[in-house]
């Protein structure tokens, strides 16, 4: 596992009902991640269709004078995603089971998009 993965892990440790956590560049491939629920293969699909959200959401908002979002929300019936812009060029996510816990969910990816960035330079 690489430092990136070690850092999503740590996240879905710390996150209560997280169950995956990844790092990928805006192409959607993932650099690392960590899931106690998914396998790697679907992990990975999940990870690039949220980069793609991500790259549309970029474009969508991009042209206010504000910059693009930094992150957003994904809740569905049995799963919640915060994805996290990180750089130009990667992001991160974490899922959760139970929508009660997306904020703790935002702040920890808020947390750890710092030693990421930190991790990438």
């Amino acid at each position: 596992m690489t430092p990136f993965g070690e850092i999503m892990k740590r996240v879905v440790e710390q996150t209560p009902g997280a169950v995956g956590g990844a790092f990928a560049d805006s192409q959607g491939e993932m650099v690392d991640g960590f899931s106690s629920r998914f396998d790697a293969h679907d992990w990975a699909v999940i990870t690039a269709q949220y980069g793609v959200v991500l790259s549309l959401l970029k474009s969508v908002l991009g042209i206010w004078h504000y910059g693009g979002p930094e992150y957003f929300v994904a809740q569905h019936t049995q799963l919640s995603l915060v994805i996290v812009s990180i750089s130009k060029h990667y992001y991160a996510l974490v899922a959760v089971t139970d929508p009660a816990q997306i904020q703790g969910a935002i702040t920890s990816m808020c947390e750890a998009a710092g030693a990421l960035q930190q991790e990438m330079a």
